[in-house]
């Protein structure tokens, strides 16, 4: 089944209020949205809240999704395809403004050009983060300015790429010893994977309406 944003080619301010729409929902106390857990957080590990941004940008040619590489020297998912975010500090008053300062840290993406349409499910990780995916709209031009210890790239992606299930993968993998099945979305040079590839499923779930496979 093919999604709406795939058959209809709707326009720019359409799209944005779908999303929203489609993010309320999904998080009503009614619904009944599958929470994806491939990588679920080893037993009795504390969780830490976290937060990352998901960035559509509204481009002439179409929507797109902003995210990163990280640089090879990091200690945590060095090289990895992410979205810009981390953990919570303490003095953030909510988990939308995690993802916002961090943001903003990580690319220089200003707080001004970020319009907050929703959220999409927690996603827990096999290192033990729960972390709130904060899905917002940006309208060129903007600028960004990649830390350079941290962001080896930014670069987006078509949205219509993450809706198509044809480009959506599965795979197996040992990680510390232990069988991992995780979602890829490998695109052109970059393999998106692990977490990044899973809250990308679930935005693919919350704007498709789709149920999540077993």
């Amino acid at each position: 089944m093919k999604n709406w944003l795939l058959e209809n080619n709707p326009e720019a301010s359409d799209i944005r209020e779908r999303v929203a729409a489609r993010l309320a929902r999904a998080l009503s106390p009614e619904a009944s949205v599958p929470r994806h857990l491939l990588e679920p957080p080893a037993p009795d590990l504390p969780l830490t809240p976290a937060a990352v941004l998901v960035p559509l940008i509204n481009q002439r040619d179409g929507v797109t999704v902003l995210l990163t590489r990280r640089t090879e020297h990091l200690n945590d998912h060095a090289g990895q395809v992410s979205f810009p975010g981390g953990r919570a500090e303490a003095d953030d008053p909510s988990l939308i403004h995690t993802a916002i300062r961090e943001a903003e840290e990580e690319i220089g993406l200003s707080p001004g050009a970020v319009e907050v349409l929703g959220r999409l499910p927690d996603y827990q990780t096999g290192t033990g983060f729960r972390v709130a995916p904060i899905v917002a709209w940006v309208e060129p031009p903007f600028a960004v300015t990649p830390d350079p210890f941290e962001v080896a790239e930014v670069f987006e992606v078509p949205l219509t790429f993450f809706l198509d299930p044809a480009n959506h993968q599965r795979h197996r993998r040992e990680i510390r010893g232990e069988t991992r099945e995780f979602f890829a979305m490998p695109y052109g040079e970059h393999y998106i994977w692990g977490a990044t590839a899973g809250m990308l499923f679930n935005l693919y779930w919350v704007l498709s309406l789709q149920e999540a496979p077993d």
